[in-house]
């Protein structure tokens, strides 16, 4: 685990259950995006690889990881403010795409890099059912107040 990993504490199923529902309806259920937490506590993001989620050659759409980087660092960010005043909105996200992928899920897991009052830094890596490097991205959050 990297430096503020986890903060301020491991997130839980309950989060991840709470991010399922919360995400009903949007771009995230549409592409069948899941969310989970690991054995170490960390929430992470799940996606098919098919024809939601394919470019015309028949491999991993980018735009469907960055998506999927993007709605992992967005709830991770989300989970951690005050929803009653707050919200986060991503302002920047960035991909790196290492490998091709034609069927099964791929599944995200991020590493906060900057948990300040106003923005919210992540490294997301995107990788295969076989654990190999598929993406790798930048996302940077800001938080808002709420209207």
């Amino acid at each position: 685990m990297g430096p503020g990993y986890l903060w301020p504490m491991p997130y839980t199923q309950e989060d991840a259950d709470l991010a399922n529902t919360f995400s009903a309806n949007t771009l995230v259920g549409h592409l069948d995006i899941r969310f989970h937490v690991d054995t170490e506590g960390r929430l992470t993001a799940s996606m098919p690889v098919d024809q939601r989620t394919h470019q015309p050659m028949g491999l991993l759409h980018g735009g469907a990881s960055a998506a999927l980087a993007e709605s992992l660092g967005s709830v991770a960010s989300w989970l951690l403010v005050d929803r009653e005043r707050q919200a986060v909105v991503g302002i920047e996200v960035s991909a790196n795409h290492l490998k091709g992928v034609r069927s099964g899920r791929v599944t995200a897991t991020g590493e906060l890099l900057h948990h300040g009052r106003s923005t919210h830094v992540w490294d997301i890596r995107v990788r295969d059912e076989a654990g190999q490097l598929v993406a790798v991205c930048r996302l940077t959050n800001m938080v808002i107040e709420r209207r």
